[in-house]
């Protein structure tokens, strides 16, 4: 067994210093004498500590705690200029982008609608453009950017796969043609990945070190975390579960260039209208359903919604029934992954709330071995264009904080 490597003074400081940027990320401002009590420092290195975060340009002195006077009272806080980060969200319909600052606080937004012949280059720098401008900074002002799509991009070839649905993203030169007009480090992910990196580190699986998380928007998905690490398989293509083969519906066969699977043909968005109108539920007026997704996801988070508020009857029959087609492809997941928890999220499922979740838990422990339990995705309010900031933000701060260069 290799001895052990000492740690250097520089070491040391720059494992202080992160320690200290990740509690003030974590609590807000705090005085150095609460600084020192976390961190189990003296007040001496805590001070010293302190003012060498502050010259570096990493921290900002922010008031007094409860007014009081003296250095002992004065609260240091994370200075969110010390860098920013760029997040976009790319669907069939639509590029959405974001900026949030090094706190990971949201300065500015944009939207680019899909255009028929708008080049996928011209979408995300519209997009990108609008939101930098909206938070007051230039473009050469972000330090990462990650993209968020549908499918994922194969680290072998470089092209977009399992996303055939996705208009103008297909080109073999495409990821050149991003790095040449971004002048800043760009990633790219799957966007039920960072939905899962958002409730991992936001919302409902903090803390969990194995879950899966289900999505159900415009496609069904699914997010593998494994050892608090995203698994993305070989090709990028590991929780692709739409191509699922299972019973209850034919074989779809030529699945790629369908663009669909057996799982996705049991339940999908698209299957939740037929379904209701089969057991006896009427659609809510067409003004109840008016929404920014597909007419499909909308149709379907209108009758579940409806159900869900009022779980009776026709109610309570279609949400078991809906339940029991999720349960069927869902539990193939856990019956290899054994998580410890599943976390339900994407517009669909979210729309049947507590009482979709609890048939589909009860449906899910006669069909799999094991019993995660399920809970409802946290982050409701664009959980992937969230993900996506978050995962450069991680990034971005390994950096940034990162004192001993």
């Amino acid at each position: 067994m290799p001895a052990a490597i000492p740690g250097t003074p520089s070491l040391l400081r720059a494992m202080n210093d992160r320690a200290a940027l990740e509690l003030l990320l974590t609590h807000g401002p705090l005085s150095r004498t609460r600084i020192g009590h976390l961190t189990g420092l003296s007040k001496p290195t805590a001070s010293q500590l302190l003012a060498r975060l502050e010259a570096a340009g990493l921290v900002l002195a922010t008031g007094t705690d409860g007014g009081r006077p003296g250095p002992s009272a004065q609260l240091y806080a994370v200075n969110p200029r010390a860098a920013y980060v760029g997040g976009l969200d790319v669907t069939p319909g639509r590029v959405l982008a974001a900026v949030a600052d090094l706190t990971g606080t949201v300065l500015g937004t944009h939207e680019v609608p899909y255009a028929e012949g708008t080049e996928a280059v011209q979408q995300v720098t519209e997009a990108l453009g609008g939101a930098v401008k909206a938070a007051g900074l230039h473009r050469s002002d972000l330090h990462r950017v990650v993209i968020a799509t549908p499918g994922a991009f194969d680290p072998q070839t470089g092209r977009l796969r399992y996303a055939s649905h996705l208009p103008g993203w297909h080109s073999p030169t495409l990821l050149d043609e991003l790095a040449a007009a971004l002048p800043m480090p760009v990633e790219y992910e799957n966007d039920v990945n960072l939905a899962a990196v958002a409730e991992q580190r936001l919302g409902a699986a903090r803390g969990h070190e194995d879950f899966v998380l289900l999505w159900n928007e415009e496609g069904l998905g699914a997010a593998l975390v494994l050892g608090g690490r995203l698994h993305r398989g070989w090709t990028g293509g590991a929780g692709e579960v739409g191509f699922l083969p299972v019973p209850g519906h034919p074989l779809v066969r030529q699945v790629t260039r369908a663009n669909t699977g057996g799982y996705q043909e049991l339940a999908g968005a698209q299957v939740v209208p037929g379904l209701a109108a089969e057991l006896g539920v009427q659609a809510p007026p067409p003004s109840a359903a008016e929404g920014p997704d597909g007419p499909e996801v909308t149709a379907a988070v209108a009758l579940l919604t409806q159900a869900a508020a009022a779980p009776e009857g026709p109610h309570l029959r279609f949400l078991q029934s809906y339940a029991t087609l999720l349960a069927t492809g869902l539990a193939s997941l856990v019956a290899v992954l054994d998580p410890e928890i599943v976390v339900l999220s994407g517009a669909v499922i979210a729309a049947g709330g507590d009482p979709l979740r609890r048939l589909l838990e009860a449906e899910l422990a006669e069909l799999a071995p094991s019993r995660p339990r399920l809970v409802s995705g946290e982050v409701q309010e664009r959980p992937v264009l969230h993900g996506a900031l978050e995962s450069a933000l991680a990034a971005t701060r390994d950096e940034v904080f990162d004192t001993s260069r």
